[in-house]
């Protein structure tokens, strides 16, 4: 029985290893994994769906600013294991991290990913149209959610990372 939760310390290695089995070494070389490098996620918005001890899916939402400040969630990655797919755990834990994040008090959400998969949760390439991630992109894949009616109305330009940084990060910069 696959059961969702916050993700857990012990849970880092076997996610790690998901993300690479899903994505590759690619996942390293895109424009919104310059907005999550060297930080946390947003408090409390990481999950895993486990299968009894096995961590078969992952879901995070990381802490952003949008355009001249607007302060939103970057969604991602969203993963789940090979065997495991078809089976919904990905909206499952997709709907899981909005609620959450809803229930937080966030006002927006961008991700980049398929328009017609994540159509389905609300998002849409013209919330998130007049933004900018750092790096490459494909404009129509760019996409909004407002969890709070009018949160990205007048966000414009680049998005950048305002999340925590782990403390090791933080010692460095010191």
């Amino acid at each position: 029985m696959i059961s969702l939760r916050q993700e857990r310390p012990l849970d880092v290695k076997a996610r790690e290893a998901l993300l690479d089995e899903t994505f590759g070494e690619t996942r390293y070389r895109k424009s919104s994994q310059r907005l999550r490098e060297d930080r946390l996620p947003a408090e409390g918005l990481a999950f895993v769906a486990a299968d009894s001890k096995r961590v078969v899916g992952t879901a995070r939402l990381w802490n952003i600013a949008c355009g001249s400040g607007q302060p939103a969630l970057l969604l991602g990655p969203v993963a789940v294991a090979a065997d495991c797919r078809g089976r919904g755990i990905g909206a499952a834990l997709l709907r899981r991290a909005l609620r959450e994040a809803r229930r937080l008090g966030h006002g927006a959400v961008i991700l980049v990913g398929d328009a017609r998969y994540y159509a389905r949760f609300g998002f849409a390439a013209e919330t998130a149209s007049a933004l900018q991630l750092p790096g490459p992109f494909e404009r129509h894949r760019l996409l909004g959610l407002e969890l709070i009616p009018g949160a990205l109305a007048d966000a414009n330009g680049p998005v950048r990372a305002t999340g925590r940084k782990p403390q090791t990060t933080q010692a460095r910069a010191a």
